[in-house]
């Protein structure tokens, strides 16, 4: 444990795409863009949902919170590694990266618990329309938040204390361009079956789990849907459960793709480009799939900057 100690003082250096450095301007114009696009897209997201009295329901309750998600997860992520892109030092310091592997973890498990919530309340909405409002009431909503939050902090602070004791023997080069659990387990020196097995079991609670109760509750809604004689119904249906659904095999398929494997049987370039479009490509898409696809946003949007035309005209 010496080396591990001794290592932990020091800084640890990202190499993330240098073995590829005609690649790095590219990559990071177009992280760069894209990050702007998650600011104002989710930004607008929490904004329009609270501003609007007409979208203060659960579906918009969760969509909120998963926008801060993405918020939160991207910026804990893109501003070191834009710094890296940009600047001769790929390095991080101990304690960053600490940080940049607990705050990844946690947002990451509880984005997948909040994934599922929102897969009930559209369940709920589509299968129990008479009794939705009964059902997701706003106490059993603020529950339902809480539980994934909390469940992506347990698993964070398991997750992490167990990998960042693993004897490193001095090495300091990690193999991608954040502190991701993959990468840290490689710096290892010793192989630890423990982790291994920790790693399975939180995947099967935090990524197996929510995904079949999301693919049994989409079932149960698509009998729903088959059986709804109304097309205008019909269509909102479509929309506001496609939208939902786009996300889920957007970040499931990447996320379990990238945790659910053994670790020696992902290629390391290969595992790079999965984490960038799971880390930056996806958060910046949930906005825009909610929004170009949702007529309430849309609205909703429109409404709040008809008030704020006419609220600066009659300050003139």
């Amino acid at each position: 444990m010496e080396t591990s100690n001794e290592s932990s003082r020091t800084d640890f250096i990202l190499l993330g795409f240098s073995d590829q450095p005609q690649l790095e301007s590219i990559i990071s114009v177009f992280v760069f863009i894209f990050y702007i696009v998650t600011l104002v897209g989710n930004t607008t997201i929490i904004l329009v949902s609270y501003l609007d009295t007409q979208l203060h329901t659960p579906m918009y309750f969760f969509l909120s919170n998963l926008s801060f998600l993405d918020l939160c997860y991207t910026t804990s992520i893109i501003p070191q590694m834009l710094v890296n892109l940009w600047g001769p030092k790929k390095s991080i310091t101990y304690g960053g990266c600490v940080l940049q592997f607990f705050f990844a973890l946690d947002l990451g498990a509880t984005e997948c618990l909040l994934l599922a919530v929102m897969a009930y309340d559209r369940y709920a909405a589509v299968c129990q329309p008479l009794h939705y409002t009964v059902i997701m009431h706003p106490a059993l909503c603020q529950k339902m938040v809480l539980t994934s939050w909390l469940g992506g902090l347990g698993s964070a602070l398991i997750v992490c204390s167990l990998t960042l004791k693993l004897p490193r023997c001095g090495n300091r080069k990690v193999d991608n361009f954040f502190c991701e659990m993959p990468a840290l387990i490689k710096m290892a020196c010793v192989y630890s079956r423990v982790i291994e097995i920790v790693v399975f079991a939180l995947g099967v609670v935090f990524l197996l789990a929510p995904l079949s109760l999301i693919l049994i509750s989409y079932g149960v809604i698509t009998q729903a849907v088959m059986r709804i004689k109304s097309a205008g119904r019909w269509r909102k249906v479509l929309n506001t459960c496609g939208s939902h659904l786009t996300v889920v095999t957007l970040f499931y398929g990447t996320i379990i793709y990238m945790y659910m494997k053994p670790q020696n049987t992902t290629s390391q370039e290969q595992g790079k480009f999965f984490t960038l479009f799971y880390t930056i490509v996806t958060p910046s898409l949930n906005p825009l799939i909610y929004t170009l696809r949702n007529k309430d946003v849309k609205s909703a949007v429109k409404r709040i900057l008809v008030i704020d035309k006419c609220s600066t005209k009659a300050l003139r």
